[in-house]
């Protein structure tokens, strides 16, 4: 499926792996957190449950893809997967799960407030609803896949509204994922530097998203070759997460149902 193959699935191909890592290390923590019935709003290429269906009753996974056809959801058990577009959550009843997991997902909708009143909806009372998202303050460059990105205070104000209690921290790395960060960095702007009308901030996402991958693939992979035993040994360990600041890469928030 060539859905899985852009810059928005993550894959476990070794030019992924820093961003791999980093997405494996949030569903680490977030197996701690879990138990009872879990939705989970964006099944992707399915890494994460292997770490959630340890902890978990029950998990709903969905996508807009059919992830089925992928993932062999019998090997855990527990695990139901379901093709859906959303917001809204189709024939989902109300005060139906005990937790909302959603990683890397709100960026990409386009009506936000929507999606977390959905969530609400679907969470039972004192149900928690756990979400990452990237640091809009970290990201090298615009990302045509994303309808937006936030701040840390952007993304306090939008909770804020529909839960009554938020936990804020953020995925940051040791210095090993610092040294890549840095070569990242180092190597778009590179090539952003031939951007001179500035086109990545003003020009239509769609427009942007096939050069965008292209750059991005090819970006990964230029760094692989720079340093291979870099990219090569990040792990999740090499990630941790701590009180939210303005240098982390991903918020990662858990936020209560009152």
């Amino acid at each position: 499926m060539k859905n899985f193959k852009t810059a928005e699935r993550v894959s476990t191909d070794i030019s992924d792996n820093y961003v791999f890592a980093r997405s494996v290390l949030a569903y680490k923590e977030a197996a701690k957190l879990v138990s009872g019935t879990i939705l989970e709003a964006g099944t992707g290429t399915g890494y994460g449950l292997e770490e959630l269906s340890k902890t978990a009753g029950k998990i709903v996974s969905i996508d807009k893809i059919d992830v089925s056809k992928i993932i062999d959801a019998s090997r855990y058990g527990n695990v139901y997967l379901k093709q859906m577009q959303f917001p809204p959550f189709k024939e989902i009843a109300d005060s139906a799960f005990d937790f909302v997991i959603s990683f890397q997902v709100i960026e990409h909708i386009k009506n936000d407030k929507y999606f977390l009143e959905e969530v609400i909806r679907i969470l039972k009372p004192a149900g928690k609803f756990i979400v990452t998202t990237p640091n809009r303050l970290t990201s090298l460059t615009r990302n045509p896949f994303h309808v937006r990105e936030y701040t840390p205070q952007q993304f306090d104000g939008l909770l804020d509204r529909y839960f009554g209690k938020i936990e804020r921290y953020g995925v940051f790395g040791n210095e090993k994922v610092m040294k890549y960060y840095n070569n990242n960095r180092a190597s778009v702007e590179k090539i952003t530097r031939f951007d001179v009308l500035k086109m990545q901030w003003w020009a239509p996402r769609f427009l942007l998203r096939l050069p965008y991958s292209i750059f991005n693939r090819i970006n990964r992979f230029l760094l692989l070759k720079q340093d291979t035993s870099l990219a090569v040994s990040i792990a999740a360990d090499d990630y941790f997460i701590a009180p939210v600041n303005n240098d982390c890469f991903d918020l990662f928030y858990v936020a209560e149902k009152q």
